[in-house]
């Protein structure tokens, strides 16, 4: 059991369709982590930006980006963390992976397809909540478009850490930065989310907004906008079993079930 969880948010930028060179740019950025970190969090679709192009940089499950990740999770030992296209059984999928040091895979399916940009009409949706038990800690992740769904993310199962990986515009970036918050606060647990800057292959422009909140909604990180950057919190369990107790918030939330 570890008190204290130390992650690494990498907000990046992408280059578009090229998965290679896009391995090449992290395991630089991931290799000049100096500091011991136990979780680094990469933005979604980070070998290829949001595609709807998804069969030239689809990989299976043992495709080389899996290989890559779990080197780099043994090279640094910490669990690295993000999104890419999956190809299974004839269908893709938008997946994030979270590999552990010892190179064990837990993996979430994007539940809710960005249907603006018609990634309904190529991804399959994702039907499985997942909570990646890691030293000691519950983490439930989701993928961007998620967030607009409290439902999705409530905290039902006492997770600790809500983490979303994206690929947000900056057109909308207000909703990113409001909505982030609100789910540290409703669901009283630690909320991170990483997104990319630059611009992607349709033109759209990112402008990062990575960000972190503990359970009273206050920021913990310092990352710059719309830059690339490392930016390195520390969570404290203690900080959750405190205001957990003292407000017992979550005692008084709605019972519901998902079908």
């Amino acid at each position: 059991m570890y008190d204290i969880l130390k992650i690494a948010l990498v907000q990046s930028n992408l280059v578009w369709e090229n998965p290679e060179q896009n391995r090449i740019n992290f395991r630089n950025t991931i290799e000049a982590i100096t500091d011991p970190v136990d979780l680094i969090i990469l933005p979604e679709m980070f070998t290829s930006g949001f595609t709807m192009n998804a069969d030239p940089v689809a990989e299976n499950m043992t495709g080389k980006t899996i290989i890559w990740l779990q080197q780099l999770a043994q090279l640094k030992q910490a669990a690295i963390t993000g999104s890419l296209i999956i190809k299974e059984d004839h269908k893709y999928y938008n997946r994030l992976l979270f590999v552990h040091p010892d190179g064990t895979i837990d993996h979430y399916n994007k539940r809710h397809t960005f249907t603006l940009a018609g990634e309904h009409k190529v991804y399959e949706s994702g039907a499985q909540h997942k909570i990646i038990t890691y030293k000691g800690w519950k983490l439930k992740p989701l993928v961007c478009y998620d967030l607009r769904f409290p439902v999705w993310s409530r905290n039902t199962e006492e997770y600790d850490v809500l983490f979303y990986v994206a690929n947000w515009p900056k057109i909308r970036i207000a909703a990113w930065d409001t909505l982030l918050k609100a789910r540290a606060i409703e669901n009283m647990s630690y909320c991170v989310g990483v997104n990319r800057v630059g611009l992607d292959g349709n033109g759209y422009e990112y402008s990062g907004h990575s960000a972190a909140y503990d359970a009273l909604g206050e920021r913990l990180d310092t990352i710059p906008e719309a830059k690339e950057a490392i930016d390195i919190i520390t969570l404290d369990k203690e900080h959750l079993s405190t205001y957990r107790t003292k407000l017992g918030f979550l005692k008084d939330r709605d019972t519901f079930t998902l079908k």
